[in-house]
This record gives structure tokens, C-alpha cells and sequence, in this order.
């Protein structure tokens, strides 16, 4: 499982670049990356180098942040394989809270990234051989 960053913030023109400013002056490096927005305030879903610094460095510029453990699946750029997992999810009876895409660094293919309050997922998943991995 992977350690995933979430980040509540305001939806106000400049709020990324505060926010990415204050992890590049950590000297954190942002992985992977999705910014959901609201009227006035939005969650940003980040994987990086070293999550408990950037945790704690967040917190201490001010944000309201935590760490979760996600989920992610290489997709090995096949067809379907989306597809696949979302089936084998749903005939588990395992709900997932949210679900993005992102991208290996070492073998160039997709991975689908989610979280789910279901503890038993990650073994399941792996009993049905798909390789998760615990770094992008």
C-alpha cells in the first residue's frame, strides 16, 4: 500500500502554488497528484517522497492535512484492465471511497489508485494476482 497525502485547502486563485511551494522548500517531490474542487474549499490527493515529512511540514505552514494508505494496481497497459478490477471489486462486495488514474515511473504502464475502508482488499486483490505496488 502506498501512503497518500490528503490536503484540505481553498479553492482561491494562487493556493496550489502555496501549497506545492511550501513541499518543494521541504525538498518533497509530488508524484502523483489530483485536486478536487468545491465552492470554496478542496481536497488535494497527493503521493510523494517522503509523506510523513510532507505531512508534518503542511501541518506546520498551516494546513489541515492527513495521511491515508491507498491501493495501487498496475495495469500493465491492457485493455480492460480497469475493467477487470472494478468487476472483481464489485463481485467482492468491496466499495471503493474514490479512484484515479496515475502512471509507474519504473515500467511506463498505468495504475489505477483508490482507497476503500474494506481492510481485507489489499489480499484479496493480490490473491486474484494483481501486482500492487507500494511506490509509484
Amino acid at each position: 500500500m502506498l501512503n497518500q497525502v490528503s490536503v484540505f485547502a481553498e479553492n482561491t486563485k494562487g493556493a496550489l502554488r502555496k501549497m506545492t511551494s511550501v513541499l518543494a522548500d521541504a525538498d518533497v517531490n509530488i508524484y502523483t497528484m489530483l485536486a478536487n474542487d468545491s465552492a470554496e474549499f478542496g481536497i488535494i490527493r497527493l503521493i510523494m517522497t517522503n509523506p510523513e515529512k510532507a505531512t508534518k511540514t503542511l501541518q506546520e505552514a498551516g494546513y489541515q492535512c492527513r495521511m491515508d494508505k491507498v491501493i495501487a494496481i498496475d495495469m500493465a497497459d491492457t485493455p480492460g484492465s480497469l475493467d477487470r478490477i472494478l468487476n472483481n471489486l464489485l463481485e467482492a462486495n468491496i466499495g471503493i471511497d474514490y479512484l484515479y488514474i496515475s502512471y509507474n515511473r519504473e515500467t511506463a504502464t498505468p495504475v489505477a489508485v483508490f482507497k476503500t475502508s474494506e481492510p481485507e482488499t489489499e489480499t484479496f486483490l493480490r490473491g486474484k494476482g494483481y501486482a500492487l505496488l507500494d511506490k509509484i
